[in-house]
């Protein structure tokens, strides 16, 4: 992949430099907060070689993969998205759901791989000693186990950097009033009945909690922006952040942070007593449904409750256990499509992805291959819902907040219940079988198209009908840019369906941003260019479905694009379609059989000069 024109197509077509108001990833995504979502060009997106999806939900979610570092890395040289201001000018009206979900990504997805690291490091810790090889009173022990646990000890820290991020307010100013919350001194004055300003210091231990933290930097940031209102600018440097400490620490000592523990407890409360009422059936229900929800990118709101449950219980029974039914599922299901199919392509997309899935990552599975299929999306949820069912019955414990699967599976090791990483492997061997069952049993490679069904060997120097319907010469089409050759030599058709096929084997080049036109460079190297109807690129892509993109491998007779000729017609447009060698100076290119045509059937040769 050519990460840098990635990132440079992705900045051009997400609206610019100035509509992203912030940027962050996870481990497959870009996750873009737009100024104002509608300037983004989501099909062009789609259509961008490296692009495996995008999901507009609270953020615009563009699906990379294993390489989205490097994409995201490549972007972040080319732009800098710390000026720009939220829309809140914009007139498009964003959802309050919406809105939250945002905040809650921005503020929970950055700080996830340090709190996945450090939680798989206690466990296996946790491991070493279960199995004997470790003394949890060694020095080794205790040195590594206290570095993972510096990860969740300032987990307010973190959290206070990135909701600071999120907010545009200053980072360090946030970092240090949350940090008053936490440090040693403040902490054993408030374990002794401190009164301040008449009122008592409810006696809380702040390490670990997420809440405080991120009430705290909201009132911050509101306090913040008033004092540089307010404050000279000679001395604004130390003016403003003078004022924030003085107000915002008393405030979050007496009001915010016993709110933000009372807040942070009764979320975990309140998930606890729906898998309370619902047992092990909310595990598989949960599980069922993930497909759907991380596909929307919905499963992040999920985020706050797992790392709230575990920095308060040390555990969590429900999202993780889940997580790890459902990701698996993905796997499985995917094994059996590559044993299934006839498609060398498909295979190879199968393979990959069900590796990715079987470690835990998703995305590659889900939208190249799940989303794809109906009855492959169906033996995914019925491995989810059955393993999901599994490890609910034998209440399975998670030990830290990551994406579950092969090689985390560490994160189920429970010293004090030997049996609880049985369990998790039940759970994750019920997924792998039920889903690869399941799918072997139902899918199957999507029916020809009667075009690829007749044409199933062509040589490098044949080109076929890419349309039914009347083949005319190039000097009959009622537009000189293309009958006087000015792009080339070719033939052009008068359609009587609304269905394009790919006339060579090659790849697709080009799926232009208004989908009237297609470009293909065949094995052999000839530039075709695909043009539907004249002047259609009027229509903004009305009335066009591409069903291939950018860098696809494409065989003669492959469905291409399917279009409302009706539509067309009726709106006045001439239907006629050019089919151009663009680099005809390469080639002798000889026409053939005109009149009446099949798509598939023989149109024109290719000679090499």
């Amino acid at each position: 992949m050519d990460y840098k024109m990635t990132a440079s197509e992705i900045l051009k077509h997400i609206g610019g430099e100035k509509n992203v108001v912030h940027l962050e990833h996870c481990s497959t995504r870009l996750r873009f907060t737009l100024a104002d979502s509608s300037k983004a060009n989501i099909e062009a997106i789609k259509g961008i070689k490296g692009v495996m999806g995008v999901v507009m939900t609270a953020q615009c979610q563009i699906i990379i993969g294993n390489d989205v570092i490097e994409v995201y890395d490549q972007i972040m040289k080319m732009a800098s998205f710390d000026g720009n201001e939220p829309a809140t000018k914009s007139n498009e009206k964003k959802k309050i759901g919406a809105v939250v979900l945002d905040f809650l990504v921005g503020v929970f997805q950055p700080i996830v791989p340090a709190i996945a690291g450090a939680g798989i490091l206690k466990a296996m810790l946790s491991l070493f000693v279960l199995i004997g090889i470790m003394d949890n009173t060694s020095t080794v022990y205790k040195t590594f186990f206290y570095a993972a646990d510096a990860a969740l000890y300032f987990l307010p820290l973190m959290v206070a950097v990135t909701t600071a991020s999120k907010l545009k307010a200053n980072r360090l100013v946030a970092m240090a009033a949350v940090g008053a919350l936490i440090l040693p001194n403040m902490t054993t004055m408030i374990s002794e009945g401190a009164v301040l300003f008449g009122a008592t210091i409810k006696p809380i231990a702040y390490p670990y909690q997420v809440f405080p933290a991120i009430l705290t930097v909201l009132f911050l940031t509101v306090v913040e922006k008033y004092a540089q209102k307010i404050s000279p600018k000679p001395v604004r440097v130390f003016l403003v952040p003078l004022i924030c400490f003085t107000i915002v620490v008393p405030v979050a000592l007496l009001i915010l942070g016993p709110l933000g523990f009372t807040l942070g407890q009764g979320l975990t409360v309140v998930i606890l007593f729906v898998y309370e009422k619902l047992g092990w059936l909310a595990v598989g229900l949960l599980a069922a449904i993930l497909p759907i929800m991380v596909s929307m990118g919905m499963h992040k709101a999920l985020l706050p409750y797992a790392i709230s449950s575990i920095s308060q219980t040390g555990m969590e029974m429900l999202y993780m256990p889940a997580s790890l039914a459902h990701n698996i599922s993905e796997g499985g299901a995917c094994f059996a499509v590559a044993l299934r199919t006839k498609n060398p392509d498909t295979r190879s997309t199968a393979i990959s992805a069900g590796i990715s899935a079987i470690f835990g990552i998703t995305e590659p599975a889900l939208y190249g291959v799940t989303l794809q299929n109906r009855p492959v999306l169906l033996s995914v949820v019925i491995g989810s819902l059955v393993s999901g069912l599994t490890v609910g019955i034998f209440g399975l414990k998670a030990f830290v907040a990551m994406g579950p699967g092969l090689a985390g599976m560490a994160m189920f090791v429970d010293p004090a219940n030997s049996m609880n990483i049985v369990w998790a492997f039940a759970g994750f061997g019920a997924a792998l079988v039920v889903s690869f069952i399941a799918a072997f049993i139902f899918y199957k490679d999507k029916e020809l198209t009667s075009a690829a069904k007749t044409v199933t060997q062509v040589s490098n120097d044949t080109v076929v009908s890419p349309l039914e319907g009347k083949l005319i010469p190039m000097t009959e089409v009622k537009d000189s840019v293309f009958s006087t050759g000015v792009l080339g030599n070719g033939v052009a058709f008068v359609p009587s369906k609304g269905e394009l096929y790919a006339p060579v084997n090659g790849k697709v080049n080009m799926v232009f941003d208004t989908k009237h036109a297609i470009g293909l460079i065949s094995d052999n190297g000839a530039e075709i260019l695909l043009h539907v109807g004249l002047e259609t690129a009027r229509l903004e892509g009305k009335g066009f479905e591409p069903v291939v993109k950018n860098g696809d491998t494409v065989k003669a007779g492959q469905l291409l694009m399917k279009f409302d000729l009706s539509a067309f017609k009726n709106a006045g447009y001439d239907v006629t379609t050019p089919m151009i060698i663009t680099n005809s100076n390469k080639f002798n290119v000889t026409p053939e059989n005109p009149g009446n045509v099949k798509s598939g059937s023989k149109v024109m040769k290719l000679e090499v000069v």
